[in-house]
């Protein structure tokens, strides 16, 4: 349209210019080269965008990579650090470990609670609610001196003890403070008061100087293995204020020495008398006539014979002395004076022992023989004594056995012993005795937290010569025997085992006695009234972490 415009506004007689060429690239075929050219242009841009893509993600995994590696050298080097810590650790353990004295290095193959850093508190405790049905207090009616545990009273003993290790010398430390209680306790007579008594006070060193040497100085219960069900410490049971030594050999062999002080609360050792005071002062003192201490020292040796993991065979040889110095006491006249001859008393025994390391399955036996002082036992105070005053020709003789078994869900404790005690005076009398025992008490638990005992005992004493109340009577021997039947049901959190503590438990028991033990008890006593006797019982007994009563 535009160039019919110009050529109507053209002069006349002006020839029209020509038409204009094609754009270039109008035609179909260039268009399509066009198009063409575009899609290459497309695909190329497409591969660079794949090409960036995949190096980003080289990048990425590269990075990833990177930071893995890093990451796994850091734990590297951390774990290497904490394994050269704990190597460190390890080798000063090992060090310890190589200080620290052997297992069983003072006690005989009874292990001990570990030593361990801190303070600690351990105990042993039976409480007991008993009566005979018809509304008399529960009593122990054994005859023979140590017998069944059915009826026994409530005791109970506390501990607190200290145990260091000292690296400066390597040495291992205990300290142990036991405070015992026994009954009446206040919740049974309302009396605000307490019997008690400081069993252990003292203090244990292992390891200073030598790997395997102990020493002790204190206050303590010493003794070794027991009958459980009898209560019982047939060789060794002594009561010491003193110090003493211990070795444990690397080849099994121990030995163990020991020596204190006792001063029994009895004339024998001690009298005090009022004497005016010095210098014209008023009043009166006390003044010590007779003050002497009994001194008793022990030796022990033994060796344990190892049978694969866990048995062996234990056997030592035991022996004690007892001495007193010579003294005066007063008799009633005033300073008239009556000589005390030196006293001395020894004590010769052994033990052979068999256990399996499973289950507490064991069987010792024993035998002890005392002589003079020794006879008589470490607290308690000489009588009838010989016409020079001493204790010579007193004897005392125990053969004992005592054991446990235990499979599945059944187990057998037992315990026997025969005893017989001569005092120093010349003839016959009340006090000399032959006595003998035994028990079993064979028990079967329900699952792994009830069961139930029953046990069975016989007694027999024989007195010394006994003058009837008739004069034409013939003296003779008085002979006494019981039997005791019992059966005690429990719950035991701790599982199944003989030794398995605490225990919640009840029990009956039946007495059932001779003319000869009914005659043992005074005029009017029920027990010499009562041919048949009934005990029914509840209450718990416990131990734990105790250096004294501490059983695996």
């Amino acid at each position: 349209m535009l160039a019919s415009s110009l050529a109507a506004a053209a002069p006349p007689g002006t020839e029209p210019p020509p038409p204009p060429p094609p754009p270039p690239g109008s035609t179909e075929d260039d268009l399509r080269k066009l198009q063409e050219r575009l899609d290459a242009l497309e695909s190329e841009v497409e591969q660079l965008r794949e090409q960036r893509d995949e190096a980003r993600e080289e990048a990425r995994t590269a990075a990833e990579q990177a930071a893995s590696q890093a990451t796994e050298q850091a734990l590297a080097e951390k774990d290497a650090e904490e394994k050269a810590k704990a190597a460190r650790k390890a080798a000063e353990k090992a060090i310890d470990e190589g200080n620290k004295p052997t297992d069983q290095s003072v006690v005989d193959g009874q292990r001990l609670p570990d030593y361990a850093d801190g303070f600690h508190f351990g105990s042993y405790g039976r409480v007991v609610a008993a009566g005979d049905g018809r509304g008399r207090p529960g009593r122990e009616a054994d005859i023979v001196s140590w017998g069944s545990r059915f009826d026994e009273q409530t005791y109970a003993e506390l501990e607190l003890r200290r145990e260091d290790y000292w690296k400066a010398t390597g040495a291992y430390t205990r300290a142990v403070a036991t405070i015992a209680f026994t009954h009446p306790i206040f919740h049974y007579n309302g009396d605000f008061n307490a019997k008690l008594a400081i069993r252990n006070l003292y203090m244990e060193e292992t390891g200073l100087g030598a790997k395997n040497l102990s020493f002790w100085a204190g206050s303590r219960m010493y003794r070794g293995d027991d009958i459980y069900v009898l209560n019982f410490w047939p060789l060794d049971n002594l009561n010491t204020v003193g110090g003493g030594l211990g070795y444990q050999f690397a080849s099994g062999t121990f030995l163990k020495i020991h020596g204190g002080v006792q001063q029994p609360n009895d004339p024998f050792y001690r009298q005090s008398v009022q004497r005016p005071a010095p210098l014209d002062q008023p009043g009166d003192q006390t003044v010590s006539i007779l003050d002497r201490q009994k001194i008793v020292t022990s030796y022990k040796l033994g060796h344990v014979f190892r049978f694969g993991e866990t048995a062996g065979l234990k056997i030592l040889g035991y022996g004690e002395t007892h001495h007193v110095r010579a003294g005066q006491r007063e008799l009633q006249d005033y300073q008239d004076f009556e000589d005390l001859p030196a006293d001395h008393g020894f004590v010769a025994g052994g033990e052979l022992s068999l256990f399996t390391g499973k289950r507490s399955t064991h069987l010792n036996a024993w035998v002890r023989h005392a002589w003079n002082l020794a006879a008589y036992g470490d607290l308690m105070a000489p009588a009838q004594l010989a016409p020079d005053n001493s204790t010579k020709g007193a004897r005392d003789l125990i053969l004992a056995i005592g054991g446990n078994y235990e499979i599945k869900f059944f187990g057998i404790m037992g315990g026997a012993y025969f005893r017989r005690f001569r005092n120093a005076s010349p003839d016959l009398d009340f006090d000399d005795r032959n006595e003998a025992i035994v028990l079993v008490r064979p028990q079967f638990w329900f699952g792994n937290f009830a069961g139930a005992a029953l046990e069975a005992s016989y007694q027999t004493v024989r007195r010394g010569v006994i003058t009837g109340f008739d004069p034409e009577d013939t003296p003779a021997p008085l002979a006494a025997s019981l039997w005791r039947v019992g059966i005690m049901p429990f719950l035991t959190p701790a599982g199944r085992g003989s030794y398995a503590r605490p225990q919640i438990r009840a029990w009956y028991m039946l007495t059932v006695r001779d003319a000869g033990a009914q005659s043992l008890y005074a005029q009017d006593d029920v027990f010499s009234l009562r041919r048949m006797d009934h005990l029914i019982g509840i209450g718990a007994e416990w131990w734990f972490g105790s250096t004294s009563y501490f059983r695996d």
